[in-house]
């Protein structure tokens, strides 16, 4: 189940809120755009279930909200996690590049098939870190300042959704803000 945690820009460790209640978050976060759904589970996601496979699963799904928001492009982002030095290099890279503030010029769509991400939304004097989960949908609106954690073992497979092709490139602020505020890690061993 999505989490929201709240903290001020000036002083991440104040928590203004943190909420698992569904509503609460899709209230918090509606007057900047961003909207959060939820979508039912089709199975468990494997790393050797192929990527069309779990497209098809969701096909139904996928198609409707393509045509309600003019979406032309679906793919998979995955990974999965090995104890190979490939991985552990591939993982951190990964995780390295999207911990850093960035905006799209398109709306930011993900569903989160499997596993578990973090979209840190820098919006006005504040950081909304939002705790998304298998179930989960997310629109952050284009031009939205934000990062991303997948965390320091990542394991999540999300259905990402484009207008254009290049729609997922990011445009980084140079900002190093994001390093101030608490990790994934951080936000979910605080809820447990």
């Amino acid at each position: 189940m999505t989490l929201l945690q709240t903290m001020p820009t000036d002083n991440p460790a104040t928590v203004l809120t943190r909420t698992r209640d569904t509503a609460h978050i899709a209230r918090t976060l509606e007057p900047h755009g961003v909207t959060l759904g939820r979508w039912p589970l089709y199975g468990p996601v494997t790393p050797g279930l192929p990527s069309p496979d779990l497209l098809d699963r969701y096909r139904t799904e996928i198609d409707g909200l393509c045509d309600r928001q003019g979406l032309h492009l679906v793919d998979v982002a995955r990974i999965h996690p090995t104890d190979t030095p490939e991985w552990q290099e591939q993982a951190a890279t990964a995780r390295a590049t999207f911990l850093e503030e960035h905006r799209h010029a398109e709306d930011e769509v993900r569903f989160f098939a499997h596993g578990t991400g973090c979209f840190y939304l820098h919006l006005d004097d504040h950081v909304h870190a939002v705790v998304c989960e298998a179930g989960d949908l997310l629109s952050v609106p284009a031009g939205t300042l934000h990062w991303f954690d997948m965390g320091p073992r990542p394991d999540f497979a999300a259905i990402r959704f484009f207008e254009k092709e290049d729609g997922w490139v990011g445009d980084f602020t140079g900002n190093s803000i994001s390093g101030a505020f608490p990790r994934l890690g951080a936000l979910r061993k605080d809820d447990r």
